[in-house]
């Protein structure tokens, strides 16, 4: 598999479309979701994909061996830092849906998780609003390991090189971030997976 992706790196790099877009299929799901639990947003996800690939694509030529997930989800990250920076400049608009008559609905059908059973799909639903909008409260550094150490599931080492800093600076910034989702969402309450609760021994460590 390794040697494998590396002489596909090697014709990307040297021009090869096929090589290039193989690459991109391999790994654009993953892209695309790291970028969205940053981002927030589809669209916004899904631009941030678009340059990261176009940006990718540009930089073969200094990547220099390890782990190219890695190098590659670097890239994602940065193409999002930059749009949140674009954003924070720009003003905010409702994604609520409105009425006809100009009312928000609180509860928009396009909201609801599709599976069987109303009171599970609600509960999904809520839950699922509860851990963006907390996520979206982290600062961007804390929200990027967050994401791709307990959404993505990459490892502490894979991270480290993601943001080029030491593992410590991962583990200690995943530990603040997980500490303020708990304190977040303890509003969900039961709706809360046992990982974010916060119990008596967590509370007096």
């Amino acid at each position: 598999m390794l040697m494998e992706e590396s002489l596909l790196i090697k014709k990307a790099a040297d021009g090869d479309l096929d090589a290039f877009n193989q690459l991109v299929l391999t790994y654009q799901d993953l892209a695309f979701n790291v970028a969205y639990r940053i981002m927030a947003d589809e669209a916004a996800a899904a631009d941030a994909t678009q340059d990261a690939v176009i940006s990718m694509y540009r930089k073969l030529d200094s990547y220099r061996g390890g782990s190219f997930k890695a190098w590659f989800l670097r890239i994602v990250t940065n193409a999002c830092y930059d749009e949140l920076r674009k954003q924070k400049r720009r003003p905010t608009v409702t994604l609520e849906p409105e009425t006809d008559d100009g009312d928000l609905i609180e509860s928009p059908d396009w909201l609801a998780d599709e599976s069987p059973g109303l009171e599970e799909t609600m509960m999904n639903s809520q839950l699922e609003k509860a851990i963006q909008e907390c996520l979206n409260k982290l600062n961007e550094k804390h929200r990027a390991v967050m994401v791709m150490v307990d959404v993505s599931g990459e490892d502490y080492e894979t991270v480290a090189e993601i943001i080029q800093s030491p593992v410590g600076t991962v583990k200690s910034r995943l530990s603040r971030a997980r500490l303020k989702m708990q304190e977040c969402l303890q509003a969900a309450g039961e709706l809360l997976p046992d990982q974010f609760r916060l119990n008596s021994e967590e509370e007096n460590d």
